[in-house]
């Protein structure tokens, strides 16, 4: 792809790809937290990132 002069563009939509799923997922996700409390919100999220980031490396740059 180097060579073709390809990849710059496949490593832009990757991204593109990347950051929408991320968005997607993060909110969905986070839809379906309902807690109040501060401290276990900021938990939550972390979890909720983590968890978004090894689904979009697996489904999209491992792949």
């Amino acid at each position: 792809m180097l060579l073709s002069g390809k990849l710059n563009a496949h490593l832009v939509e990757i991204d593109r790809q990347a950051t929408e799923m991320f968005e997607r997922l993060t909110r969905q996700m986070a839809a379906e937290q309902e807690s109040r409390e501060p401290d276990a919100w900021v938990v939550a999220m972390n979890n909720i990132r983590n968890v978004v980031e090894e689904v979009i490396l697996f489904n999209l740059i491992y792949l």
